[in-house]
Order: structure tokens, then sequence, then C-alpha cells
């Protein structure tokens, strides 16, 4: 009988006799039949009635297709609505999943079946992964929900996975960092916070968000690394002030890490304020020497000077003597005993130039003399006082001296012995002075002052150095000229003559024109002490005689003398070199008299040389 029933259900059924169908389908004892032809036919309400009369396990499919449809229809909530009365939530997932509508899936996958929500997300974040720019919409849309829903660790961990992955936008990626950061502090309690703040502070550094990273790092109390942060950025500033307020003991660290920074930035003027030495020497490494000194002279003396024998030594070895001299009568030269090669090494050079025999060269003696006498003014006062480098030093101020005088003289014929004499003085001094040089500059000066016999004795001796210098020996030079003279037997032979060969050839050549001439004798004038007239030590008595401070010659009467001890001059060479100075206001004459008067304690008071 049931079969007959079955038969005729769905006879009806197909007939579209449904009700009468549902009656056949119970009488055939098929009720779930029945439930599913309605459920095919979309007549929920009945479906939902057979169901519940007749077979209330086919209550759950009845709801199953009614969500079904709402889902084709996108009504999702009613679709949700009947699978969770279904007690189905996992086809809700599912559907919701199949839709892309993952924030629900998510939802009702963590509100129903938590159990299965981390492998759904694992699943959602590698679909997320695969979509670019859409994934990063997507995870921050994900992460704002849970924030929302105050799922704060599922919101941080969203917001982490915005990476150069799914975007490009550093924006994107500092706003979703910052984010996780802040929710971390906020609610996840200080040792999950650390861990966050650990991994995007490194990122926001990659991006270039310096302050953001610091920020971060302040707020889990990462000194070091906010400090850091900060000097990446090139916030120093607020490197500085972290360090102060929070960390002391980070000062000297952020101020090394700055100096180090203006460094390679080569930011001197900047690493001056911090550091000047620092700064100085990258003044020195750019050749920048004007900029080094200016600020070095903003310091202590020993830095100063320090700078000045830097830039004095680059400059010799660029063969800029002149210029070298120039820093020191502008700066001064302190008696630093590491100094005294570079003075010396000055003196060396300027002795040997060309071309300073002459009234134009007056400013560069006096400017040499200027500085040896600021130095020996200096050893005076130091532990090198009366050493013998201070003894030196005192004869080649007196050589620059005579130098000087002989240059300001020479303007004048007034003062053409004075002149003279200051030349044949230096002959004293060919230890120091290159000798050559020296006779070769008495010699033509005696010989234009018409001193003739001493111009040949001084030209012949110039002939006979510039032998021993080729020979490379003064072993066969002949004395007997010089005998109980103070003019040095023995001194250092040059490597090369001073003269030029068309020069050498003219006092040859004049040398041997006087030898055939017997007006002309090859003998030194003597003066009342039956002594060579230019010698400071009597021959017969060996007493040492004052050298004139305007002449070089012996003060023997008529003597001038000075407030400072072993200083003196001869009246008539004074006298003289004041009536020129007076006559004709020579500013280098001038010049010359007020050094003296620095030099031997006196004033250079003209009338006081008359009485």
């Amino acid at each position: 009988m049931p079969d007959i029933h079955l038969k005729h259900a769905m006879y009806l059924e197909d007939e579209g006799k449904f009700k009468e169908a549902e009656q056949a389908f119970i009488r055939a004892g098929k009720s779930k039949e029945a439930v599913l032809m309605y459920v095919h036919n979309q007549d929920w309400d009945s479906a939902q009635q057979v169901a519940e009369e007749h077979d209330p396990d086919s209550v759950a499919d009845v709801l199953v297709g009614q969500a079904r449809f709402a889902f084709e229809e996108k009504e999702y909530q009613k679709a949700e609505s009947f699978l969770l009365r279904a007690q189905r939530p996992e086809l809700a997932v599912k559907y919701y999943k199949d839709a892309s509508m993952w924030q629900d899936a998510l939802r009702v996958c963590k509100e129903y079946i938590p159990h299965k929500l981390q492998v759904l997300q694992d699943e959602y974040d590698r679909e997320m992964m695969s979509k670019s720019t859409r994934g990063a919409d997507t995870l921050i849309q994900q992460a704002r929900e849970w924030e929302s829903s105050g799922e704060y660790i599922r919101a941080v961990e969203c917001y982490i996975k915005v990476t150069p992955k799914v975007t490009s936008d550093a924006a994107v990626m500092e706003k979703c960092w910052v984010k996780a950061g802040e929710l971390a502090l906020k609610f996840l309690g200080p040792e999950k916070a650390c861990d966050v703040v650990q991994m995007v502070g490194p990122r926001l550094v990659d991006i270039k968000k310096y302050n953001a990273a610091a920020e971060m790092y302040l707020g889990v109390d990462m000194i070091k690394e906010a400090i850091d942060a900060f000097m990446e950025g090139e916030e120093w500033n607020k490197a500085k002030k972290v360090a102060k307020e929070l960390e002391p003991r980070y000062e000297p660290y952020v101020d090394e890490r700055y100096k180090e920074y203006l460094r390679n930035q080569g930011k001197a003027d900047a690493l001056a304020g911090v550091d000047v030495i620092g700064a100085l020497d990258m003044y020195v490494d750019r050749g920048q020497w004007d900029k080094c000194l200016e600020t070095a002279e903003q310091q202590s003396p020993k830095v100063l000077h320090k700078y000045v024998a830097l830039y004095a030594t680059h400059l010799i070895k660029d063969r800029k003597i002149e210029l070298a001299l120039d820093l020191y009568v502008k700066y001064g030269a302190p008696p630093n005993p590491q100094n005294f090669n570079i003075y010396k090494r000055i003196v060396s050079e300027i002795l040997n130039m060309h071309d300073l025999h002459k009234a134009e060269a007056y400013r560069t003696w006096a400017d040499l003399r200027t500085m040896l006498f600021d130095l020996c003014e200096n050893i005076v006062k130091s532990s090198e006082a009366n050493s013998p480098q201070h003894e030196e030093f005192e004869t080649m101020l007196l050589i620059a001296h005579y130098y000087a005088a002989r240059s300001a003289a020479m303007s004048h014929k007034s003062l053409e012995s004075v002149a003279t004499k200051l030349t044949v003085s230096l002959l004293r001094h060919t230890d120091i002075i290159p000798p050559d040089k020296a006779f070769y500059e008495a010699g033509i000066i005696c010989k234009a002052t018409g001193w003739e016999n001493m111009a040949f004795v001084f030209s012949n001796r110039y002939l006979d150095i510039v032998e021993a210098i080729e020979e490379g020996s003064l072993d066969m030079l002949d004395n007997s000229d010089f005998q109980e003279t103070d003019i040095p037997f023995e001194f250092p032979l040059p490597e090369k003559p001073h003269l030029s060969d068309s020069q050498h050839e003219e006092v040859k050549e004049w040398v041997l024109a006087v030898s055939m001439d017997q007006k002309v004798e090859q003998v030194l004038p003597t003066d009342e002490r039956d002594t060579y007239e230019a010698s400071l030590i009597a021959a017969n008595t060996g007493i040492r005689s004052l050298p004139c401070v305007i002449s070089g010659y012996p003060v023997l009467r008529n003597k001038l003398e000075f407030k400072r001890p072993g200083k003196a001059a001869n009246k008539d060479d004074w006298n003289k070199f004041l009536m020129a100075t007076k006559v004709s206001h020579s500013t280098e004459c001038q010049d010359v008299l007020k050094f003296i008067g620095q030099w031997c304690g006196a004033t250079p008071n003209p009338s006081y040389s008359f009485q």
C-alpha cells in the first residue's frame, strides 16, 4: 500500500498538486520526501511545517535550503540566521568564504567554531598575500574589525602583516605599524608590547620613519634604540634631549656619534661647535687653512700654534717660505722646542733666496727679524733661556736685523757706507749664511762703494769657495787673507753654488782684471787696534768689542750705549742713519730705528744722540 501512495504522491507532485502530494507522501511514510518537495519548490513555510509535524530531523535541511537560497539572493544576514538555527555555523563560514566575505567568515568562525579559527586565519592570510594592494586594504579592514571587537592581539597581528609584500605605500605601512605599536602598548601588557615594538621599530627605520620609530621605542623604555632612531634620522637635538633627560650615560655616545656624522658629512663649521680639534683637522684635510686658523685663534694659544705649525710645514713643503714667515709674523713665534726646526728652516730658506740684496727686499728681512725677535723674547721667559738654541736664534736675529738695516740703507746714497759695513759684518756669520753668497755680496758692494782692496779679497774668497763647493771639500781653501779676523774658516758647504754661471763669470773676469792692476792690494784694512777693521776681536789683545747695532762694525770710541746691556752703536754711524731718516722720512729707516728701540731698550728719539 505505501508504494502505491508513494507513486501517487510523485504523480501529484509532477502535476503540481503539492498539497495533495504532501498528504500522499505522509500516507506512504515518506514525510521527508514531502519536505524536500517543498524545499525544491522553495515553499519554505510548508517545508518547515511538514518537517516540524512529521520529520523533525529535516528541520535543519529546510533551514539550510532557506539559507542557500538567501545567500543566492545576497540576503546574507538572513542566510546566516537560518544556518545558525540549523546549528550549521561551518556552512555559514563556507558560504561567506566562497563569497570572499572573509571578515564575516572569520567573525562566525570565531564566535561559533573558535577551534577552527587559526586554520581559517592562515588560509585567509595566504589568500591576502597573493592580492597585493587589495591585500593591504583587506588586512587593514580586518584589523579594524578585530580592534572594534576588542580582539587586540589579532588586530595587532593584522596590522603587522601590512608589509612591502602587500603594499609599496610607505605612509600606509607607517600608519599600520604605529597602530600596531599603540594597540600593543595600550592593551597587550609590557612584555607583548616590547615584542611588537622590537618588530615594528626597525621596520619604521627601514622606511625612514625615524621619529615614529623613536616614539615607539620610548613607549616601552627602549631608550638607546630611540636615541639610535633619532640619530639615524639626523634628529640630533632630539637624540641629545632624550639622552640628557632619560639616560645621561648615553650623552657621550650621542656626542661621539654626532661628531662622527659631522666629520663624515664634511660639516666642519658645525663640528667646530662640538669638537674643535675634529673641525680643525677637517679644515686641514680640505686645505681650508684660513678657516682653520680663524677657528683655532678662538682657542688656546697651544691649539692655535699647533695648526700654525702644521700650515707652516705645509707651506715650506710647497716652497712658499714667505707665506710661512707671514704666519709667525701674524700669530707670533712661541718658544716650543718642537717648532725650532720650522723657524730654522724659514731662516735657512730666506738666507738662501735670490734677489734679496736690494732696498726692495726690506719687508722680507724685516718680517724675518720680527719673527726672530718675538721668538727670542719668548725664549727668555721659557725653560730654553740661555740654551745653545737660544744663542743660535739670537745670532739669527742679529743677521736678520743686519739684512733689514742694509735694505733700508740701500735706498739712500748717504748711507752707502752703512750698507757696505753691514754686508761686510755679515761675513762673521758664514757658518749660518751661505758663504759664497755672503762673500759675493760683500765683494760687489765694496766695489760699488770704492773699497777696492776689500772687494778684491772678498771676490777672491768667493771664487775659492765656489771651487770648494764643486770639489765638496774645504781642505784646499786658502785662509791666509783671514788670519786674525773673526770670519770663520769652517762652515757648511752648500750643495751647489748660489750664483748663476753668468754672474760667476763676471766676478771671475773682474778679479782677473784687478789682479793685473798694481793699485789694488790683496789685503784687508786695519784700524787703531792693528786689527782688521770689521773684526770684533782685537788681534793682539783678544779683547772683544761690541758690534754696532746700526753698522755691525766694532764699537771702539764715540760709543753710544743703550739700556739693554751688550747693545751699543758707533756714534758716527748712528747719527748718519738718524740724519738720513730725518731728511728722507723713509718709513723703512724709521722702522729700523723703532726696532732698535725695542731690541736695545731705548726709545728711538733722534734728539738724544746729538748731545
